[in-house]
């Protein structure tokens, strides 16, 4: 069975706080539902429609994520065979305390 994960953030209602969502906000509310009075439009209506309209946009978007991601993880595998290799080597060995931090609590305090 096959279950999707849905991203909260798609269905957040966009707030006109600045001049290019106030414009983006109206261009897609006319677009998408020109009769709606409760002017709301999410970030889902917007993906949709830049989907539709500026594609290449949102292409460029998505390559520059998936290639950050995949970056990303090819750091997380090479630290954690690190970690392994590391923990496998110092099986069995007793393990070295740090012995360099120093003491900050007082013994007694002078009165």
């Amino acid at each position: 069975m096959s279950q999707t994960v849905e991203n909260p953030t798609l269905k957040e209602t966009v707030a006109t706080d600045t001049e290019l969502k106030e414009w983006l906000v109206n261009y897609v509310g006319q677009n998408l539902d020109p009769h709606n009075e409760s002017g709301e439009v999410t970030v889902e209506m917007i993906v949709e429609t830049v989907s539709k309209e500026f594609p290449e946009f949102l292409l460029a978007v998505a390559e520059e994520n998936w290639v950050r991601g995949y970056y990303q993880a090819m750091i997380d595998v090479e630290e954690g065979t690190k970690a392994i290799r590391e923990a496998v080597h110092n099986r069995g060995r007793p393990q070295q305390t740090d012995n360099t931090r120093t003491d900050t609590t007082s013994k007694s305090e002078p009165e």
